[in-house]
């Protein structure tokens, strides 16, 4: 007992010494900006986001006006991530701090908060959105589904709540974030338009979206298509054996042709679909993986939020049976580029 104690003495100081580093004192990270804020060393903001997404839009944003950083990497599942000291202190030295919100990044919500009680300037994107457009589903203990990105339309939403966030830190830069938002909502709407043509050229019957979790009902409700995960909407939680039984039930009764890995998600669960439909005669195939919490790799076309989701539009429509260019948007519009043209999305 008496070592179990020191353990946990020994991890809670350096928790503290963590916060009190970053709240202040020689070892806070950064230097005063414009604006007399944390800053970093040449000026510009200093905007930390959670999550990739979050990330991609405040930088579209933010243009040159600040660095902005994403604490979670590339391919880690937000539900269960869990805040290391060097995120405190990346946090407590942020001018500006985007989070989803709505139970996203629920191993965060302590450290979120602390930071917002060290005076730093803390939003939750999602939660701006009007509650009319947030999904409520059964057995998520009364909380919206917080997979809002998955619907671009509404995601178009929170180029607005970064914008003005970012005007409130920088006043100076009001012009130039109110141009850079809204090229990038044209941006959105180009890859939104896309999205619902290739979709649409699925057949109707086939519009059935199997998943590893339930992170795509904002995209199912968006482009009209039955969504189903074998996790719920946290990855926290578990799929028993009746649920596989019964979801194998439905693909070999629907004649469904494809499933879906995720790139966060293991993906034994899916692979035991496949397993339990070949039993009963009926072959389905893995239609490819796609990015649900988090997006491809860093400097990769997936590793924007445009290249996420067209890369997920264009493999679900190929895999259903739609109509799609190769490359998805980015080849056709690459290749309407070339000849001298803009969008025609």
């Amino acid at each position: 007992m008496r070592r179990s104690s020191l353990v946990v003495t020994v991890c809670a100081l350096v928790v503290a010494l963590s916060w009190a580093a970053g709240c202040g004192g020689e070892g806070s990270p950064g230097s005063s900006n414009r604006n007399g804020a944390a800053g970093t060393t040449d000026g510009r903001l200093n905007v930390v986001c959670t999550v990739g997404m979050i990330a991609d839009v405040a930088r579209a944003v933010a243009g040159d006006r600040a660095e902005v950083t994403s604490l979670m990497p590339s391919g880690v599942d937000p539900h269960l991530y869990k805040p290391t000291s060097n995120d405190i202190k990346t946090l407590l030295g942020a001018d500006v701090v985007f989070y989803n919100g709505l139970l996203l990044e629920g191993k965060m919500t302590d450290a979120l908060q602390r930071t917002a009680d060290a005076g730093k300037r803390v939003h939750a994107v999602a939660e701006a959105l009007d509650e009319g457009d947030l999904l409520a589903p059964e057995g998520f203990a009364g909380h919206y589904d917080p997979h809002v990105w998955m619907d671009p339309a509404l995601w178009m939403l929170t180029v607005d709540v970064i914008r003005d966030r970012l005007v409130e830190a920088d006043p100076d830069g009001e012009a130039q974030y109110n141009e850079n938002a809204a090229a990038y909502r044209a941006e959105l709407e180009t890859l939104n338009a896309y999205a619902a043509r290739a979709l649409s050229s699925v057949p109707d019957d086939r519009r059935v979206l199997v998943t590893a979790h339930d992170a795509f009902n904002y995209f199912g409700r968006r482009f009209g298509y039955e969504v189903v995960g074998i996790q719920g909407i946290s990855t926290e939680s578990e799929a028993g054996v009746r649920d596989i039984e019964r979801m194998v039930s439905m693909l070999v009764q629907r004649n469904i042709p494809a499933v879906f890995v995720e790139s966060t998600v293991p993906d034994k669960q899916v692979r035991s679909l496949l397993d339990g439909a070949k039993r009963q005669g009926h072959t389905v195939v893995i239609g490819g993986e796609l990015f649900s919490d988090a997006m491809g790799a860093p400097g990769s076309y997936e590793g924007t939020y445009v290249g996420m989701i067209d890369h997920n539009v264009t493999t679900i429509a190929k895999a259903l049976g739609g109509d799609v260019p190769a490359g998805g948007m980015q080849s056709k519009l690459s290749k309407h580029e070339a000849q001298g043209g803009g969008t025609d999305e």
